[in-house]
């Protein structure tokens, strides 16, 4: 029995990766991260790029959320589709989930410029709870400090994005396949993965030669209870810097900037600060990108 009290508790825990259910991690940058968000973002773009994210989540509380991606992906160069894929880490105090996931798309031409990309993505995910970090002031089965619990189990995604040189719309369904994540040997529905929709668009307007507005909205959570939404507005110079601010429900509002290097090397910074009631204890969230385009192959 005290067991099963266990179980629970991890169950719990591995459910409140961040606020309001939300099982995936949070992405202040996400008009520069669609590959990890969207599968069907492989293969839009005529090169080949590498990009990574490192976010820092609430920073001065006691073992907060701080994830890491790295993806790589690009077209076939003579067919309508392409390829990629990452790997990422995702800690939350106790509990951790890492994977790596490939994956494929093919678009097509709908009208005048128009294009519609479909991404389908298949990986494999560690999620792993470890209870010697636990530290509880009353414990009434010690032996539970010393287990470490680690399952693999399979994911899948699906994604759509259309497309063209001004604007965008994706949408992508994560974690398909609603896996049990197994605990000390034990499953049930309280440590379920929930399928998670993303509903990104954007349109870019040019000011003039120099000068871009890009307004955006990300709508994200589970269907149909919780969702939230980040909407971000990003102002580009001469295709070298940016900066941007953004709005996320009821949790944080948002400050970026970037810059550019040829259009070859890309560097953006984000810096979150807390609206919510846990602004009292943290000094906000940091999120760092990096990308590199290869020449054009296509």
């Amino acid at each position: 029995m005290r067991r099963l009290k266990y179980i629970v508790l991890f169950a719990i825990i591995a459910a409140s990766s961040t606020l309001k259910a939300q099982q995936l991690p949070h992405y202040t940058q996400y008009m520069f991260n669609d590959f990890v968000i969207n599968p069907a973002v492989a293969g839009v773009h005529n090169f080949y790029q590498i990009r990574t994210n490192h976010r820092f989540q609430w920073v001065g509380l006691a073992d907060p959320p701080m994830t890491n991606s790295i993806a790589f992906y690009g077209p076939h160069d003579k067919l309508d589709m392409g390829y990629g894929g990452y790997v990422y880490s995702d800690v939350t105090g106790p509990t951790s989930r890492a994977g790596i996931t490939g994956s494929y798309a093919y678009n097509i031409a709908v009208t005048g410029d128009i294009r519609l990309s479909m991404g389908l993505s298949f990986g494999l995910m560690q999620y792993r709870i470890d209870g010697t970090q636990l530290n509880p002031s009353d414990v009434s089965d010690p032996s539970i400090l010393n287990l470490v619990s680690t399952s693999y189990m399979p994911d899948a995604g699906l994604g759509l994005y259309l497309y063209e040189e001004d604007f965008y719309v994706g949408l992508s369904v994560a974690q398909l396949l609603n896996n049990s994540v197994k605990i000390f040997d034990n499953k049930n529905g309280l440590n379920r993965l929930k399928t998670h929709i993303n509903l990104i668009g954007a349109y870019r307007f040019h000011l003039d030669d120099d000068w871009l507005l890009e307004p955006s909205l990300m709508l994200k959570g589970t269907a149909p209870k919780e969702l939230g939404f980040d909407l971000t507005a990003r102002v580009e110079w001469k295709k070298m810097l940016w900066g941007a601010v953004s709005y996320r429900y009821h949790e944080a509002v948002g400050i970026m900037l970037g810059y550019s290097f040829e259009e070859k090397l890309f560097f953006g910074y984000a810096y979150d600060i807390g609206i919510s009631s846990l602004r009292k204890y943290n000094t906000g969230s940091h999120e760092i990108m990096i990308g590199y385009r290869f020449n054009d192959i296509k």
